[in-house]
């Protein structure tokens, strides 16, 4: 049997009981109680102790005595059996948290009887399921109890989890939302301005072929949310209106530095008539090409000499 040195914060008599128990076992007389006793106090008690003159005490009987006396405020700090009636769940606190508060206070209490102390836990219990189940289960040990709440708060934990889960997916979809409704920046630094409207620039040279729609045009956007009352010509959907689109801003400032939109740009208007027997409409297309790959080769801005080797040019 061992024991704990006593620190004031426990009842001198039990103390005393239990001291003397162990004593007695290994044999002990009047004098070796004495000689002993300090070994078992500590902190304040053992300060009380050392604080007596010495031969000041003879007998053990008379030093159990004093003991007893100036410690016995301690035991009004304590809590008896009858205290454990007074825990209950509280109505926000989990069953992990009640469950521990009353360990807590139950340790504290010396000889607990562990019917006591399972009749006391039960009736702390918060009205609800638990509560329910452990009515009809009816626990007869401590064990039993202990089992039943271990898998409520298994349970209680399970779900946790998976709500926290779910809440991490929810937050990762929003990310993903959020970056694929990122806002698109222009790429050139100046824009021409053209003398007709986009929407108009963009049906026709579709129509022509000069380029193609984007792929998947008006098939992969999502539906909800979207403002009907805007639509992307280019695009071919609605939420944005061509005006609007940043992406079709940078495709006819592209095309037109490629010189494919001339007639689009400053006072070079020109008036739409009936194509000719020999302009049709490949051939237009055949003559655009061919300015384009003539651009492509421009002429050289100058000539450098050079001694060594003969002659030789280069663009500048």
């Amino acid at each position: 049997m061992t024991l704990t040195p006593y620190d004031r914060l426990r009842d001198p008599k039990k103390f005393l009981k239990k001291f003397r128990s162990i004593m007695i076992v290994n044999g002990a007389s009047d004098p070796i109680l004495c000689r002993c006793f300090p070994s078992y106090l500590d902190g304040p008690a053992l300060d009380w102790l050392c604080a007596w003159p010495a031969g000041s005490i003879s007998r053990f009987q008379e030093l159990a005595k004093l003991f007893e006396d100036h410690f016995a405020g301690s035991a009004i700090y304590l809590h008896d059996s009858d205290y454990m009636n007074t825990i209950k769940q509280g109505q926000n606190e989990s069953l992990k948290d009640y469950m521990t508060r009353f360990t807590k206070v139950a340790m504290s209490i010396p000889d607990l009887h562990p019917e006591v102390h399972l009749h006391a836990i039960k009736s702390g219990l918060r009205p609800g399921k638990f509560q329910e189940t452990i009515a009809v289960a009816k626990p007869k040990t401590l064990a039993e109890f202990r089992e039943k709440a271990k898998g409520q708060i298994d349970i209680k934990e399970l779900r946790q989890a998976r709500k926290s889960d779910k809440t991490y997916y929810k937050d990762e979809d929003k990310t993903q939302n959020s970056k694929k409704n990122f806002k698109l920046t222009p790429r050139f630094e100046s824009y021409m301005q053209f003398n007709t409207k986009w929407e108009d620039i963009i049906k026709e040279i579709l129509n022509s072929k000069l380029i193609k729609p984007p792929r998947k045009a008006s098939t992969y956007q999502d539906t909800k949310n979207v403002d009907k009352s805007k639509y992307c010509t280019f695009h071919q959907k609605h939420g944005h209106t061509t005006d609007e689109c940043v992406v079709t801003k940078d495709l006819l400032e592209r095309l037109a530095r490629q010189v494919h939109l001339d007639k689009y740009i400053g006072g070079h208007m020109q008036k739409c008539t009936p194509p000719s027997t020999g302009n049709t409409l490949s051939e237009q297309q055949h003559r655009e090409k061919e300015k384009v790959s003539s651009s492509q080769y421009e002429q050289p801005r100058g000539i450098i000499n050079c001694i060594s080797g003969g002659y030789w040019w280069t663009k500048l």
